[in-house]
């Protein structure tokens, strides 16, 4: 009880997302209104103005985290992880209930803010270090590590202005990633830049980690939440739907994320509806099986001449396709008609990483290509030659390999002159 960092009791959160509206008053109207508002009160007249509409964007959430501990927390859109950062960052106070943080916070909740676009990147790495609470000392010191780190070197003197989104982004983790700080809390950092720099990113926050400190990762990286992560939180609706082991709360948050997504519809240009989405299982073992299974409703008369499945790493490159023609491809659909589509990978030979799926549709005059799911694969040991290697050092596909030393003989050079 006397080891933990942050403690919540209670936690709620609200707010108005809609006020009422008040007009505007002539001061002739203002003069009445002021005269006549004693008797109104009188006579019990009943105000005209609506209630605002308000919404709990965390309701009555409880949960202690003990020093040096790295929890993931992880949910839909909306389900209150901004919010629950915020409140122990202090940048919005809680509607009910009280949270004790104990030591230095540094959060990385919106990397970038404070950041002046008139000045050098310089004068923002002394200004940003100041707004995180670091001494001009401590920015001196640690002044090259993070130029060297954000690799604006040639740049550092030259108004943000003129920076790339990106490098703007990199100086500015930079900044706050170097903050000596008890309690850090990360907050979709990698939804931002290029592979590279994300990498740098999950590799910083693992050093921050292996130090004994205490961090809080939000993220909708699966992969990167289950290497990172000793302990996951798991929010729906502003609630603490599950608290426990990495995986066991991953398993479950996709589970009902698949659950849901198999009831949305999504147009297919317009001439089909895709509907009843499922993958299972999802997330799947390296070299598992995983089947897709949707269905196609024609809106209009349609000719299908071919279809894929279009595998993309989460990064953007496409990995590869699934030829469905043999599923009965080219087919004819009238008005009304439907058509379910089913298609199995067999060892799919994917490292642990996060994955999009879309269904490619070609109907002669044109083609349509619409997202399906998000499937996660997770690591596998079935293949102990690569178990050393890290998923980012593997690449994306896992080949199974036989190899031998076919000769080896003992030799020395003399060296002759």
């Amino acid at each position: 009880m006397t080891n933990y960092a942050i403690r919540a009791e209670g936690l709620s959160k609200q707010y108005i997302i809609r006020a009422s509206k008040q007009r505007y008053y002539t001061l002739r109207e203002a003069l009445a209104k002021g005269m006549t508002a004693p008797f109104k009160r009188l006579w019990n007249v009943p105000r005209g103005s609506a209630a605002a509409e308000t919404i709990w964007a965390l309701k009555d959430i409880s949960f202690q985290i003990n020093r040096g501990e790295v929890v993931g927390i992880i949910g839909h859109n909306g389900a209150g992880k901004s919010t629950l950062l915020k409140i122990l960052s202090r940048i919005v106070m809680p509607s009910e209930g009280r949270v004790a943080v104990r030591g230095r916070v540094a959060s990385l909740l919106e990397v970038g803010t404070g950041f002046h676009p008139e000045l050098t990147g310089r004068e923002n790495v002394f200004l940003n270090g100041a707004i995180l609470g670091m001494t001009r000392g401590e920015v001196r010191q640690k002044f090259d590590e993070m130029v060297s780190f954000a690799d604006v070197e040639r740049f550092i003197d030259t108004p943000v202005k003129h920076y790339s989104s990106g490098m703007h982004m990199r100086l500015a983790f930079a900044v706050a990633a170097h903050l000596e700080t008890d309690i850090l809390l990360v907050d979709e950092v990698l939804a931002v830049g290029d592979a590279s720099f994300q990498k740098k990113c999950l590799a910083k926050i693992e050093n921050v980690a292996g130090h004994g400190r205490t961090v809080l990762f939000v993220s909708h990286n699966m992969t990167a939440m289950q290497s990172l992560c000793g302990r996951v939180i798991h929010l729906a609706n502003g609630k603490i739907e599950g608290d426990g082991e990495p995986q066991h709360e991953i398993n479950d948050y996709l589970s009902r994320a698949t659950v849901s997504q198999m009831h949305n519809k999504r147009k297919v240009g317009d001439a089909l509806t895709l509907m009843n989405m499922s993958v299972s299982p999802n997330p799947v073992k390296s070299g598992g099986d995983v089947r897709f299974q949707f269905d196609l409703l024609a809106k209009n008369p349609v000719q299908l001449n071919e279809a894929q499945l279009v595998l993309f790493a989460l990064e953007g490159p496409r990995v590869g396709i699934v030829d469905l023609r043999p599923a009965g491809f080219p087919f004819t659909m009238r008005t009304g008609d439907s058509a379910r589509i089913e298609a199995v990978l067999r060892s799919i030979p994917l490292v642990d990483h996060q994955y999009r799926v879309a269904l490619w549709v070609d109907w002669g005059v044109s083609a349509s290509v619409v997202d399906i799911a998000d499937l996660t694969i997770s690591p596998a040991q079935t293949n102990e030659l690569y178990a050393p290697y890290p998923a980012s050092a593997r690449g994306l596909v896992e080949f199974k390999t036989e190899c031998s030393l076919k000769q080896y003989r003992e030799y020395s050079l003399i060296a002759t002159g």
